[in-house]
C-alpha cells in the first residue's frame, strides 16, 4: 500500500526545515529564571499507567497488524507501532476524545439522511465504542472467512483486506461500519505518528525526523528572517530532555 508515501508527501509544509543529527543552530539563552515552569507544572509524557482500554491482547495485536501496514518500518523510518502509535491510541481512547466529550451523541437519527447532509457518516457510539466493538468483529471476521486471528494473517493478506474494507466492502456484521472505521483508524495512526511525544506515540520524535519538522521550540526569533534556508534544526518535544 502507499499509505506511507501519503504520510511523507507532508514534508512539503516544511521543505525549508530540515534535520542534522549532528547539528544546531544558534538559539536564545540566559531566559529569565522567573519564566521557568516549576517541576510539577513541566509536561509529562500521557501515556505511564499502561493500556486502559486497549487491555485485551487480541485487540491490541489486531490493532498492531492494521497500524503496521497502514504506516510499515522502511528506511525512512519505524512502524507505527515502534513509533507508539498503539499507546497513543489507547491515551486518546481512555480520556475526552474516547469518550466523544466534544461530540453530539444523542438520538433520533436516520443514517442515510445524516450521511447526505454532513457528508459522511455519523455515529451515537463514541470513539472508545467504535474501536472496541470494532476490533473484536474483526476478529471474528477473520477467524470465520480465513480461520485464524487477524494478527497471524500475511501482509499481502491484511493489504488485500484493508483495501477493500476502505472501500466499504467488507461486511463486519451489526450496525458498524467497515469504511468509516478504516479512516478513523488511519486517521489516528497519522496522528499518533506526528503528534508530540508527550502524547505517547511518535517515539523518539521519529515521525518529526522523517518529515524535518523542528518540533515544539520556544522561540523562533532568530530565524524568522533566515528565507529559504536549511536551518538545520533538530525537534525538540514538549517532554523536557527529550
Amino acid at each position: 500500500m502507499n499509505r506511507r508515501e501519503a504520510l511523507f508527501s507532508l514534508s512539503s509544509i516544511v521543505a525549508t526545515l530540515t534535520v542534522a543529527p549532528k547539528l544546531r543552530a544558534e538559539e536564545l539563552h540566559n531566559v529569565p529564571l522567573d519564566t521557568q515552569l516549576n517541576a510539577d507544572h513541566t509536561p509529562q509524557p500521557a501515556w505511564q499507567k499502561g493500556y486502559q482500554v486497549l487491555t485485551d491482547e487480541n485487540d491490541r495485536k489486531t490493532l498492531t497488524a492494521i497500524f503496521d501496514r497502514l504506516i510499515p518500518a522502511d528506511k525512512l523510518g519505524p512502524s507505527a507501532s515502534e513509533a507508539g502509535c498503539i499507546e497513543f491510541v489507547d491515551n486518546q481512547l481512555a480520556g475526552d476524545y474516547g469518550s466523544g466529550a466534544a461530540l453530539y451523541l444523542e438520538g433520533p437519527m436516520n443514517p442515510q439522511n445524516e450521511a447526505a447532509i454532513m457528508g459522511s457518516p455519523q455515529f451515537l457510539s463514541t470513539p472508545r465504542e467504535r474501536y472496541l466493538t470494532g476490533l473484536k468483529a474483526l476478529h471474528r471476521w477473520s477467524q470465520a472467512h480465513l480461520n485464524k486471528p487477524f494478527f497471524e494473517l500475511e501482509s499481502t493478506q491484511i493489504d488485500a483486506f484493508l483495501t477493500e474494507m476502505e472501500k466499504g466492502k467488507i461486511d463486519l456484521g451489526g450496525d458498524i461500519n467497515s469504511q468509516a472505521l478504516f479512516e478513523l483508524m488511519l486517521q489516528n495512526a497519522r496522528e499518533g505518528y506526528l503528534a508530540d511525544p508527550v502524547y505517547g506515540g511518535n517515539k523518539n520524535m521519529a515521525g518529526w525526523k522523517m518529515i524535518g519538522f523542528p518540533g515544539a521550540r520556544y522561540d523562533y526569533r532568530p530565524y524568522i528572517d533566515r528565507r529559504n534556508e536549511n536551518l538545520q534544526l533538530i525537534p525538540v518535544s514538549l517532554i523536557p530532555d527529550n
